[in-house]
């Protein structure tokens, strides 16, 4: 009976010590294959932005101003709190 709960107890302690933890991510996670993101992009010239859902490519004449967005809302929200784009 001593052996049969000590073997319990010691089961249980390992399985916990085995089960799998959630992953943790810090900051924001890349876009996953196949999930669109919106990004606000800057025209440097004119300091015009405009929302697309591609992200510019480097040294163009369009810049990325903050991050990629989920959805179409969320950018537009970021496009009207946004001070460094001209109306």
């Amino acid at each position: 009976m001593k052996k049969l709960l000590i073997t319990t107890a010691f089961l249980a302690l390992a399985s916990s010590a085995f089960a799998a933890e959630p992953a943790k991510t810090v900051g924001q996670a890349p876009p996953a294959a196949g999930a669109s993101s919106f990004y606000l992009a800057q025209d440097t010239a004119s300091m015009k932005c405009e929302i697309v859902s591609a992200q510019p490519a480097a040294g163009g004449k369009m810049k990325v101003i903050g991050t990629a967005y989920p959805t179409h809302a969320a950018a537009e929200m970021a496009l009207t709190a946004d001070k460094t784009c001209t109306k």
